[in-house]
């Protein structure tokens, strides 16, 4: 029992380490990045700033907006650019506990994760918002002055962003839930209608109430659905028993036992003359 505890403590501390160098880590990036907080929000305003109309411009409602919004896009930028370094402390930690196959699959899947996820926040940030913020702005009744808070603003694109990247993150999820056991792929086949109809309910839910933003979420979701399907029938493979040497198995009938124990009895009595 003092084993145990011993062990959980060290756990626990290596845990707290871990997340320390994390915090220093995101904090060394995030000081050189505050310098340019307004070059930054600017950046990711530039998708709606170019498709107010003439005159058009962002609001801050709050006294200290002006600063805090900036503040927290120059924050979450430095989080992004650590989240390699975030993401093997992860693996660090949790590396330990898993088997050499586990390690040798963990490593490729991990890599593949952050690129997805970078490619799902591009996917958003350079097709998603162009298209949803030209379409708002080309259906605002005329004579309304369409401008955005914008602390609203940022909340809207960083939950966009979260979105879009766990949305590209399909095909891992797949692979995994393959890898483990959990499902196969032909069931996988089987749930594709229902997967269909969950994409569009997803892009529903996560996406502003209009047919171009959910179709722009449901679309990607389902084609790496298919994508993850396609991956997880070349990468996990079940093992074909002519293949692995394992012959069929028939178990014996009782005439096949009866002969083979009176064969026993008879090199018993055998030896014992």
């Amino acid at each position: 029992m003092a084993d145990e505890q011993e062990t959980f403590l060290s756990h626990l501390v290596e845990l707290r380490d871990r997340l320390i160098r994390i915090l220093i880590a995101v904090g060394i990036v995030f000081v050189p990045l505050a310098f340019y907080a307004r070059e930054l929000y600017s950046l990711l305003a530039a998708p709606l700033l170019a498709t107010l109309p003439a005159g058009g411009q962002m609001i801050a409602t709050d006294v200290v907006g002006v600063f805090l919004v900036p503040m927290k896009v120059a924050l979450t930028v430095a989080f992004l650019v650590v989240l390699p370094y975030v993401l093997y402390q992860v693996w660090a930690f949790v590396a330990p506990g898993l088997y050499a196959h586990e390690k040798k699959l963990a490593m490729p899947l991990l890599a593949a994760s952050v690129i997805l996820f970078f490619v799902g926040m591009s996917f958003a940030y350079f097709a998603f918002f162009p298209m949803v913020f030209g379409f708002m702005a080309n259906f605002a009744p005329e004579g309304v002055a369409w401008m955005t808070d914008i602390e609203k603003y940022f909340s809207f694109v960083l939950t966009m962003f979260l979105a879009f990247g766990v949305t590209f993150e399909v095909p891992v999820i797949v692979i995994v839930l393959v890898k483990i056991g959990v499902v196969n792929v032909v069931k996988l086949r089987e749930w594709r209608p229902y997967v269909i109809v969950g994409a569009f309910v997803v892009g529903a839910i996560f996406t502003p109430p209009d047919v171009i933003s959910q179709f722009m979420m449901a679309v990607p979701l389902w084609l790496l659905y298919e994508l993850g399907i396609v991956l997880a029938s070349v990468i996990v493979r079940p093992p074909v028993p002519e293949a692995v040497g394992e012959p069929d198995y028939r178990p014996p009938t009782d005439e096949e036992m009866n002969r083979e124990l009176d064969r026993a009895e008879q090199r018993s009595r055998d030896q014992a003359s």
